[in-house]
């Protein structure tokens, strides 16, 4: 079946409080560039995107007001839901999945893209891309290349160097076809666990088979000063690459 023909959702987390920003005086999903938070940095390329129909943003319950305003702000049509995050990531993600499900997002052709508030850079490309390997696949995480060598070690011993053209860093958007996910993370609920470290994890645990699709190498996550100043520098770059093309 055709993209054109799914329906695509997005649930973009933004639950974080931002204990690793030092510094900060505010969550760091509403820290500005531009005159405009992180967030709505993020929000702008899910609904500019034409396949995704609708978005629902898990907010820190105390910065929901802050969120609607800067939604409300930006004339955002596609966001349909704002609801507060939970205790740990996982129920943050659950709960914008019960409110898909709420809304009536159910069938076997319905996907839904998890990505984080805090990760800016992405496009339109890993986004279509993500689409169209849950579509013929399933499962679906988006990765890059480990620019560096991985090793495992046990109390300060390497006990293993691991062949690093098999290692990827797992990014966002992950993507799933909407019942399944929802199913696993209500099984994980029923069976007491909260602890999983993304949605691919939960999905593995569960015996889902996870494929992957590549994106760009700038699509990082904002979590410290350092990835902030990052930011900032392809943003200024991307700008002067529209004044000067290379």
């Amino acid at each position: 079946m055709a993209c054109n023909d799914l329906k695509c959702y997005a649930v973009i987390f933004a639950g974080g409080v931002g204990s690793r920003m030092r510094g900060a005086k505010v969550p760091k999903q509403f820290l500005e560039l531009g005159g405009k938070p992180i967030i709505a940095h993020t929000i702008d390329h899910f609904e500019k995107h034409p396949l995704v129909a609708g978005v629902v943003v898990v907010c820190v319950a105390s910065g929901m007001d802050h969120m609607r305003e800067i939604v409300e702000g930006a004339h955002y049509s596609k966001v349909l839901s704002i609801v507060p995050g939970g205790e740990t990531g996982q129920d943050s993600i659950f709960n914008g999945l019960s409110e898909l499900n709420r809304l009536g997002v159910t069938g076997e052709d319905s996907i839904v893209l998890i990505h984080d508030g805090v990760r800016p850079l992405i496009d339109e490309q890993t986004i279509t891309a993500c689409i169209d390997s849950v579509s013929q696949y399933g499962p679906t995480a988006t990765v890059a290349p480990s620019p560096e060598t991985i090793i495992e070690e046990e109390n300060g011993v390497v006990e293993r160097v691991v062949d690093r053209s098999r290692c990827k860093l797992a990014r966002a958007p992950q993507g799933f076809k909407f019942n399944d996910i929802y199913a696993e993370h209500l099984r994980a609920r029923k069976e007491g666990r909260h602890d999983f470290i993304d949605s691919i994890s939960l999905m593995a645990h569960y015996g889902h088979k996870a494929h992957t699709v590549e994106g760009p190498a700038d699509n990082i996550k904002v979590t410290t000063q350092r990835d902030f100043f990052a930011f900032k520098g392809f943003v200024d770059y991307k700008e002067m690459e529209q004044l000067w093309p290379l």
